[in-house]
């Protein structure tokens, strides 16, 4: 029996800005392959290359990034459970993020026609970051105070966007000539140098940062505890209406975010005629302005609270998805997006601090685990949805429809109390016995 130390719902990990830093980098790192293969360069070379001629692209892409999402989300909060039990949180992180770099250095290998390998390894590599987010947002709570987590979650998103300028200028000079027979070769290759840029940055994080919680002894296999203590949780929901609330909320909004950024540069190589030079130079007003979005607004969300912060950008949000229905020209569409970028950042860091600010501490990876699979299970339904009104009618109405999601949530997110949790007595009693015995 190892001798009660600290209760395990206060259990910190001594924060330094080093150690933040560190932290942020892989933001930095994650963010080349969100850039250039989720949302610039495959999503087009997916659908111009490989799914030429074929009417129901988009409905294809569309398809690939919700399998990825839903195999993501089922694990998710199992994966959660399982770290929460034991020191693993460092560890699945490592075996999710080496899955993403590996099938997204694979995507070099897809030639054209090659439809069902780039279509296989785009939901291997997703698989791969998505789950991965889980336990590298559950490294939130314990690196910084309930005060600061807005202004870090906002620093780990500015670090992203960082990358994401990064990945576009350094990938500019394999992607200039455009989407030519002659240039495939090249933009292949800016799908290796977003597997690099993933690898580089997520490095320092296994080498600085470490768990918090020990080994502990089990008469179980880690998938029947990680499926006992998600059954568990969902026993007593009741306990956790609150966070059930926001979860509810997330999933409606996040599903339009989703959608918006993985559609973003096909509506504007085919709505708008974007060339390959514009789109960059789009992505990068988008990247900058979400820079200041998540350091502005993740200071403002520690100063008027979370929850306000998140209702401000939803309403930007509805204004951007107006504003893309109505553009006929470029120059509208660059301004949009600009106002978009601002939405982005803020949206994300001011969502994973409200999480980390409502959770009970002592489940914060199993927490992160349905955070993660309500931000995944949305993102089945709506790229879906885009795709399928794409094809039966056009992109400016299935853009359109991505506003009702983001009114939906603006309106659930307003049951929502931003309070810490506050957990039982029994709760607190169980968590110390199962993580302090052997």
């Amino acid at each position: 029996m190892i001798p009660k130390t600290v209760p395990a719902h206060t259990e910190k990990l001594p924060a330094t800005r080093f150690q933040i830093f560190i932290w942020t980098l892989f933001d930095l790192g994650s963010n080349a392959f969100i850039m250039l293969i989720l949302t610039v360069v495959y999503p087009v070379y997916f659908t111009q290359v490989l799914a030429a001629d074929r009417a129901d692209a988009d409905f294809l892409w569309g398809a690939a990034f919700s399998i990825s999402m839903l195999c993501a989300a089922l694990i998710s909060p199992i994966l959660g459970a399982i770290s929460d039990h034991s020191a693993g949180k460092k560890r699945f992180l490592l075996y999710f993020t080496l899955l993403c770099i590996l099938s997204s250095a694979l995507l070099f290998y897809v030639g054209e026609h090659r439809l069902a390998l780039g279509f296989i390894l785009l939901i291997l590599a997703n698989i791969g970051f998505e789950a991965g987010l889980v336990f590298y947002d559950a490294f939130l709570p314990e690196i910084t105070t309930e005060r600061s987590y807005g202004r870090v979650s906002g620093y780990g998103f500015a670090m992203g966007y960082v990358g994401s300028l990064l990945a576009v200028l350094l990938a500019y000079p394999l992607l200039s000539e455009g989407f030519t027979p002659e240039n495939y070769v090249n933009i292949r290759w800016s799908f290796v140098l977003a597997a690099g840029m993933f690898f580089i940055f997520a490095l320092p994080f296994f080498f600085v940062l470490r768990d918090t919680k020990r080994e502990v002894a089990r008469s179980a296999s880690y998938i029947s505890i990680g499926i006992n203590r998600v059954l568990t949780t969902i026993r007593n929901v009741k306990r956790y209406n609150n966070i059930g609330k926001f979860l509810i909320s997330y999933f409606i909004y996040f599903d339009a975010i989703n959608t918006v950024v993985i559609f973003a540069s096909i509506y504007a190589t085919v709505t708008l005629q974007f060339t390959i030079t514009e789109i960059l130079l789009f992505f990068i007003t988008i990247q900058t302005t979400a820079i200041a979005g998540s350091l502005g607004f993740g200071i403002l969300a520690d100063s008027i609270g979370r929850k306000h912060t998140i209702s401000i950008t939803l309403l930007i949000w509805i204004g951007v998805v107006i504003g893309a229905f109505f553009s006929q020209d470029k120059l509208t569409f660059f301004i949009i997006g600009m106002i978009a970028g601002l939405a982005l950042g803020s949206c994300q860091a001011s969502s994973r601090s409200l999480m980390s600010t409502i959770l009970p501490f002592h489940k914060r990876t199993e927490f992160f685990g349905f955070y993660s699979f309500f931000g995944k299970a949305s993102a089945i339904i709506g790229p879906a949805l885009f795709g399928l009104l794409s094809t039966l009618f056009n992109q400016r109405w299935a853009i359109l429809s991505v506003g009702l999601f983001f009114l939906v949530g603006l309106i659930l997110l307003q049951r929502v109390k931003e309070e810490p949790y506050q957990p039982a007595i029994d709760e607190i009693a169980s968590s110390n016995v199962s993580e302090n015995s052997r």
